[in-house]
């Protein structure tokens, strides 16, 4: 069975298109899954937004809970990208209009109800993450919750019914479960705990996907979802691309359709840093090759030359042409690896570790950054969060999925660099502190030709351009 995260409409109507898969490996209906499938992610931004009204509409009426209005820390949610909605300020127009203030919007995959959703064991423990939701601080800095603000209970009825896994398909039939969509470089990057673990008890096998590079999902994955829920993954599977090896390897966007070997084997560096890096938790680890149709032979035997030092098998996948027969060789390899039982799966780092030292551990362990910088502000908001009780939260970071570094254009395997990071914030309904670094943003913004403007309806009324 498959677990897998929901589409989110920023990047449907965005860079990246419609995210069901293409060719022969997709799961369906395609188009209601891209376009707002079940309404999960209306539910989830309907309650974070409650929330928000709710702190407002508190502020409004006499502030009986001492909220400080310089400490909030609840920002408004959209599932669209939006950069224009990244600092506003709300509440102008006279004092009916509520308290004037400058505010934030995330987009919903990077909303703390989004993270405790997808991280929630059952609709009890939804309930409870819910109620623990920190809004901001009173003048003492005593946090003010979403319990405080008698907001939790109707956050709960928004979310019970989205709460329930979806069961869709695959083009040949594998049931999917797709549940859940934060993002892998702005928020945890895994489907529901809930999908996972129904999926385990329904079927022999579960495949579920981790977002972005392994130095992000898989990471998070390993250290949060798997922490938290107490999973422990038999086998990874590390997916690559002789085009995206170019691209490490110095090619141009221009040239990758052409024959490039030396671009490849320059690339290998990146590749082999993430095997490398998954290893580190105790897993074997396959390489998926995703077969494009410029790839050459030579091209291929330079990714298996690569990854012979370290002994680790590149198995070649066409499923897009071929649907499930294009992947019946990775999939008799994962077996082999399932029934090996070599897994010894363990978190990167212990839970009573301090949370700046998790941080660091991520960036030199993962990263292979040399140093980490915290500005001072950054270092005493962390000494707050443990002072009053988190230390022992797992980190998310927040940065670039184009480079182990926090700079984008830093491709290939750089090491030696500093990770700077920004911002921390506490998301204690969902279990884990966020790391904002470099220039990362939670409200991506569209860029210069949107996804939107190839699509729309057919005479018949069928969804086109979403691939």
């Amino acid at each position: 069975m498959i677990c897998l995260r929901e589409p989110s409409l920023g990047p449907c109507f965005g860079q990246k298109g419609g995210a069901t898969g293409g060719g022969r490996a997709q799961v369906v209906p395609m188009a209601e899954i891209n376009l707002h499938f079940t309404g999960d992610f209306h539910a989830i931004t309907a309650a974070n937004n409650l929330l928000a009204a709710m702190l407002d509409n508190h502020l409004h009426w006499g502030n009986a809970a001492g909220l400080d209005p310089r400490r909030i820390s609840w920002h408004r949610a959209l599932d669209v990208n939006d950069r224009a909605l990244r600092g506003i300020v709300g509440g102008l127009g006279g004092s009916a209009n509520g308290p004037a203030r400058e505010d934030a919007f995330d987009i919903t995959a990077a909303s703390e109800v989004m993270a405790l959703f997808c991280l929630a064991r059952d609709l009890a423990d939804l309930n409870e993450r819910l109620a623990r939701i920190i809004v901001g601080a009173r003048r003492d800095g005593a946090f003010v919750t979403a319990r405080d603000l008698k907001a939790d209970g109707a956050m709960a009825a928004l979310l019970r019914d989205a709460l329930m896994p979806n069961l869709v398909q695959t083009l040949e039939g594998s049931p999917a479960l797709v549940h859940g969509g934060p993002f892998a470089n702005i928020a945890h990057g895994c489907n529901s705990v809930m999908a996972t673990r129904l999926g385990l008890k329904l079927a022999d096998v579960v495949v579920t996907e981790a977002g972005f590079g392994a130095d992000l999902g898989a990471e998070k994955f390993f250290d949060i979802k798997c922490r938290i829920a107490g999973l422990a993954p038999s086998c990874a599977v590390l997916v690559a691309t002789v085009r995206a090896l170019k691209l490490h390897g110095g090619a141009a966007k221009s040239e990758l359709e052409r024959e490039d070997s030396e671009a490849v084997a320059r690339g290998m560096a990146n590749l082999v840093r993430h095997v490398a890096n998954v290893q580190k938790f105790g897993l074997p680890v396959l390489v998926a090759l995703n077969r494009f149709a410029s790839d050459t032979d030579a091209e291929i035997v330079t990714v298996r030359s690569g990854l012979a030092p370290v002994g680790v098998k590149a198995v070649l996948c066409t499923h897009w042409q071929d649907g499930a027969a294009g992947a019946a060789d990775l999939a008799r390899e994962v077996a082999a690896c399932i029934a090996a039982k070599t897994a010894r799966f363990a978190p990167l780092y212990p839970d009573q570790m301090a949370l700046a030292d998790k941080i660091g551990t991520i960036a030199r362990e993962i990263y292979r950054a040399a140093d980490v910088a915290f500005p001072d502000s950054v270092r005493r908001r962390l000494a707050a969060f443990e002072q009053a009780g988190f230390r022992q939260l797992p980190v998310c970071i927040a940065k670039t999925q184009y480079s182990f570094s926090a700079e984008p254009s830093r491709l290939g395997a750089p090491e030696g660099h500093v990770l700077p990071v920004r911002e921390v914030r506490l998301a204690a309904a969902a279990g884990f502190v966020v790391a904002i670094c470099g220039e990362i943003a939670t409200m991506p913004g569209l860029p210069r030709v949107p996804a939107a403007e190839a699509i729309g309806l057919a005479p018949d009324g069928a969804v086109r351009g979403l691939f």
